[in-house]
């Protein structure tokens, strides 16, 4: 009789906890923008509000990655579900208290902040190297599928129950997560045996430099006590690469995610009611590209089509390239169909090419992934403090224009500098990326 291998549902419990914890951040976007138009607060306001949480977020980052590396990446994980869960339950939202707001989105931003450095500690553990790609891209998708979900669902529910009802809903659904992870989650029963090599993780497929062929990846000296090789990460090239890859990839993705609801209505005149199913096509491409990424990498892989470094650079590439293409387009079209195409071939391409440096992590770097990626994260989550401030910054000047908000023109150089960005941070991870294994 064939057993449902414990890893693949710890794989679908972190894709279920991606999706709810972006369920909350598109949520907050559409139920502050609608709260904050009905009360006439000023875009450069809405921008501080809206940036507030990635502040929180940036702080908590590599402390998540450190306390996920030291106590275990499970009971961070929970710990961060409940703290977020709760302030959003408690949450009034009122835009005219600007403090009260910005005091709950530092704290849910501090609180997420953990979440995905836990959840790389957790798979890195968990996951043998054939099949991260795929695992890594399923978990990541969620987010994709959670933001899908909540700008299906949600506006209507801001209609027919108020913005509040937001909030209450996203509570609901942190902690019915709380309690299958609760329930259901565990450390590897190889954890507490270091010397022991987990079944499948003896022979890894990654290649290895040096001498440290022969060690095992999760076997050895426990992660959890190692010393973590501070210097070495931060004056890596290879990480540096992941680094500029994520800010670029937080900065599209955050400024599409906070504001494609404001240049529906405002730039292109549309109703996010009345637009039906069309306004979660982005966020669903994004679901399909990260998934496809993933198994077109693993398969790759495993059938030594490429190496890893080549895969890992043949994803991002292309992900990021076409993804400048469609974003610098996006204000050239003028219907909402046309804006619909642009950005659901942005963002599903900057999700294939999560497939290259997202993965990157645990390819240099399984005995410290939740650390190389709470490093990485932080600069992905400063992306979402400058692009959504500063896009508030921008619209507030296009407002005093003639055109004003209802031109597509006035949005032109929101979209035109994440556009350039990819076409940067493709070339810095052409140059010094690699799929090889460099730290202990």
């Amino acid at each position: 009789m064939m057993t449902f291998p414990k890893r693949y549902l710890i794989v679908i419990l972190t894709f279920i906890s991606t999706s709810v914890c972006y369920i909350e951040r598109v949520g907050f976007s559409i139920a502050y923008t609608i709260a904050a138009d009905a009360a006439r607060v000023n875009q450069s306001t809405k921008g501080t509000i809206l940036a507030t949480f990635y502040c929180g977020y940036a702080c908590s980052q590599v402390p998540g990655g450190w306390a996920a590396q030291r106590i275990g990446g499970r009971k961070v994980l929970l710990i961060s579900f409940v703290l977020w869960s709760l302030t959003c339950a408690l949450l009034p939202l009122d835009p005219n208290q600007v403090t009260v707001l910005v005091i709950a989105r530092l704290l849910v931003g501090v609180a997420q902040g953990f979440i995905f450095p836990s959840i790389h500690t957790v798979l890195a553990q968990w996951v043998p190297p054939h099949e991260r790609s795929r695992s890594v891209s399923l978990t990541m998708s969620g987010m994709y599928l959670g933001a899908a979900a909540g700008m299906l669902f949600l506006p209507s529910l801001v209609k027919y129950r108020g913005p509040q009802s937001v909030f209450l809903a996203e509570a609901a659904l942190g902690a019915m997560w709380c309690m299958l992870w609760f329930n259901y989650a565990s450390d590897p029963p190889w954890s507490e045996h270091p010397k022991a090599t987990a079944a499948g993780f003896g022979e890894s497929l990654l290649p290895v430099k040096g001498n440290q062929k022969g060690k095992v990846e999760n076997g050895g000296i426990s992660a959890r006590t190692a010393n973590i090789p501070w210097k070495k990460i931060v004056l890596s090239l290879p990480v540096w690469a992941i680094v500029v890859n994520n800010f670029t990839f937080h900065y599209g993705l955050y400024v599409l995610m906070n504001w494609l609801p404001t240049y529906f209505e405002k730039g292109l005149q549309l109703s996010l009611q009345e637009m039906g199913s069309s306004k979660m096509m982005p966020y669903f491409n994004m679901f399909i590209f990260s998934n496809i990424g993933g198994v077109v990498a693993d398969h790759l892989i495993t059938k030594k089509i490429l190496s890893v470094t080549g895969v890992r650079k043949l994803l991002n590439t292309v992900g990021f390239l076409v993804a400048s293409l469609a974003l610098i387009a996006l204000p050239i079209f003028r219907t909402s169909s046309g804006a619909v195409f642009c950005s659901s071939v942005a963002l599903g391409f900057l999700a294939l090419g999560r497939a290259g440096f997202a993965v990157n992590h645990m390819d240099i770097a399984p005995r410290y992934a939740g650390i190389v990626m709470g490093v990485s994260n932080t600069a992905g989550t400063f992306a979402g403090i400058i692009g959504v401030h500063l896009t508030g910054c921008l619209l507030e000047t296009a407002k005093t224009s003639d055109s004003g908000l209802s031109s597509p023109d006035s949005w032109r150089l929101v979209f035109y500098i994440p556009g350039y960005l990819c076409i940067f941070s493709s070339l810095v991870f052409l140059l010094f990326s690699t799929g090889e294994r460099i730290f202990d």
